[in-house]
């Protein structure tokens, strides 16, 4: 039974891995396919062309938009505040927006990526190590570092080291190079919080910005260290 009670209005962190410390995502397709569905899940409509969509976005880059993308806000269940796909795991910081909001949305996104995944590459059993983790966002310093903790992990994959920005299976380059996913993707609660694109880049890439966080703020970090250590380069 999942300790955290979820709270509307509260901001959390929600990760997962693969089981057996496996990758969970082995080509662009398999990247997307997960992609699209944290985007759209979000809200409980039901989407068709979802396929179509991807493959576009592999081939161009570009983003099909969504119908009536106004109503479909109005029916969102959680914000999406910023995610990180990497090859054997994945990050995201969620808003809670309606009543079991997040338990849902993480469920058939898990479950339906757990499917296209085995259907895909001919397996069965679990995918994921178990039910998805969470850690309650408790203060804006806080939402920031792991803001920042999120859009750094791209740093561990040689060929993004420094450049991480460039990453596009993460929301970082949405908050410096343009939002790509409309308000399938809420990136202000961050951004605003700061002068300019290029003074939130400078938080995340510097390294006294993370450590300024933790010592300002009293926050207990090392848990959530010792959880992830063991999701990098594993």
């Amino acid at each position: 039974m999942r300790k955290t009670k979820f709270a509307q209005g509260e901001h959390y962190h929600i990760f997962n891995r693969g089981n057996n410390k496996q990758n969970i995502f082995l080509n662009d397709r398999d990247y997307a396919r997960f992609l699209f569905l944290i985007l759209h899940l979000q809200s409980e409509n039901v989407f068709t062309n979802i396929s179509y969509s991807i493959s576009y976005f592999i081939k161009h880059r570009v983003f099909i938009k969504i119908k009536n993308e106004n109503k479909f806000s109005k029916n969102k269940v959680v914000n999406l505040i910023s995610f990180t796909l990497m090859p054997n795991h994945f990050h995201m910081i969620l808003e809670e927006l309606a009543k079991d909001g997040i338990s849902n949305y993480m469920q058939r996104i898990q479950n339906a990526y757990t499917k296209y995944f085995n259907d895909k590459y001919d397996k069965i059993g679990h995918l994921l190590q178990g039910p998805f983790k969470d850690v309650h966002i408790e203060n804006n310093g806080q939402l920031l570092y792991l803001s920042c903790y999120v859009h750094k992990n791209p740093k561990e994959l040689k060929s993004w080291k420094s450049k991480e920005y460039l990453y596009e299976w993460s929301s970082y380059w949405d908050y410096i190079k343009g939002n790509r996913w409309g308000q399938l993707l809420v990136p202000n609660i961050i951004l605003d919080q700061f002068k300019n694109i290029s003074e939130y880049k400078n938080f995340v890439t510097q390294s006294s910005a993370k450590e300024n966080l933790e010592e300002k703020y009293i926050i207990n970090m090392e848990w959530l260290y010792n959880e992830h250590s063991v999701f990098i380069n594993s």
